[in-house]
């Protein structure tokens, strides 16, 4: 294995992880800035109020992605076997 090979592996892992992360961290992102203009709006300004609705959100895309996210990481994993077995012949 060479330093490209490690290379274009930790680039695609990285790749991956932000892949996998992302509907997640958009969607609690969104609801955040929601609950925000809503407490401007209404003058609540209490801190523990954002967490139940990002909490729900982020559990709520998690179940709506995970079939994409399985199989995301499912074929990450097969192509890190496929160059595993391609290093070690």
């Amino acid at each position: 294995m060479d330093e490209l090979s490690a290379i274009t592996i930790g680039k695609e892992a990285i790749r991956t992880a932000m892949m996998v992360a992302f509907p997640m961290l958009a969607a609690g992102m969104l609801v955040g800035i929601l609950v925000s203009i809503l407490q401007v709006a209404t003058s609540i300004q209490d801190v523990t109020i954002t967490f139940i609705p990002k909490i729900l959100t982020v559990f709520i895309t998690f179940v709506l992605a995970l079939h994409w996210i399985i199989r995301l990481l499912t074929g990450f994993t097969r192509e890190i076997f496929h160059l595993i077995t391609a290093i070690g012949s």
